[in-house]
C-alpha cells in the first residue's frame, strides 16, 4: 500500500483528484442487505477482531485499522493549523472512500442528525442531496458543483453512509465508481469492509471525532 500525507483537504476536493464529471447518481445498482446484519461482513468492532501484531498487512491509525491491498492508496488528511490527522482516504484507480470515526452513544443513533447536517451544508454550498436506502441503511446520494480541472463546470457524486457499531460511528464517503455504481466485490466496497475501528473505553462526547494518528512506520510524501 502506498502512504501520501495530505494536507486540510475537503472532501470534494478529494474527490475531484478522483473523478469529475457531470453524471448524476445511478440508485439502481444498490444492492440491500435487509435481515442480514448492517455489519453481518465488516467494518468490525476491535472487540470482534483478533489482530496479530506481525501482520504487516495491518495499519494501526489509532482510531481505525485499515488492511492493506494491492492497488490500494492511503492518504491522510491533516488539518493544516493542529497538524491533527482528521480523516483517512483509501484510494484505488476507480475511486476513493473516506473515513472519520466519530464516539457514538451506547443505545442512540447519531447518524439521522449528521445526515441532516450534512444535507444542509450541502444545499448551502449550491448542491443536492438526496436519501436513499443503502447497504448500511439511510445514506445520502450527493451532487455538488465543481469546476474541472479544464475550467468547464462539473457535478462531483459521492455517496455518503453512517455505519453503526458499539460506541461508534464510522462516517465513509465515497467518490468515484462507487459513488454511482456500488458493487459488492469493488475494490474499495471490500477495503471498507475490512476496517476496525478502535472505539477504546475513554469517555468521549457524542459526536466527538476518535483520534487518528500517523502510521509509525510511514514515509510521508508531502504533495
Amino acid at each position: 500500500m502506498k502512504f501520501r500525507r495530505k494536507q486540510s483537504v475537503t472532501p470534494d476536493e478529494a474527490g475531484a483528484e478522483t473523478t469529475a464529471t457531470d453524471a448524476t447518481t445511478d440508485a439502481a445498482a444498490v444492492e440491500s442487505t435487509a435481515g442480514a446484519g448492517f455489519r453481518s461482513q465488516g467494518p468490525w468492532d476491535r472487540s470482534e477482531v483478533t489482530i496479530d501484531e506481525d501482520d504487516k498487512t495491518r495499519i494501526d491509525l489509532g482510531g481505525l485499522v485499515v488492511t492493506a491491498r494491492p492497488g490500494l492508496e492511503l492518504r491522510l488528511q491533516v488539518d493544516e493549523a493542529s497538524q491533527q490527522v482528521v480523516a483517512v482516504l483509501l484510494v484505488t484507480s476507480e475511486g476513493a472512500v473516506e473515513l472519520r470515526p466519530f464516539a457514538a452513544p451506547r443505545n442512540e443513533d447519531i447518524w439521522d442528525d449528521i445526515r441532516q447536517q450534512i444535507a444542509a451544508e450541502t444545499a448551502r454550498r449550491g448542491g443536492t442531496a438526496t436519501e436513499a436506502d443503502g447497504v448500511y441503511g439511510k445514506e445520502l446520494r450527493v451532487v455538488m458543483p465543481v469546476t474541472t480541472p479544464e475550467g468547464k463546470p462539473g457535478t462531483q457524486p459521492s455517496r455518503v453512509m453512517g455505519i453503526a457499531g458499539p460506541r461508534w460511528l464510522l462516517r465513509a464517503t465515497f467518490l468515484g465508481r462507487p459513488a454511482l455504481t456500488p458493487v459488492h466485490d469493488g475494490d474499495l466496497e471490500s477495503a471498507l469492509r475490512d476496517v476496525v475501528v478502535v472505539r477504546g473505553s475513554a469517555p468521549m462526547a457524542p459526536g466527538e471525532p476518535l483520534p487518528l494518528v500517523m502510521p509509525s512506520n510511514a514515509a510521508p510524501v508531502q504533495k
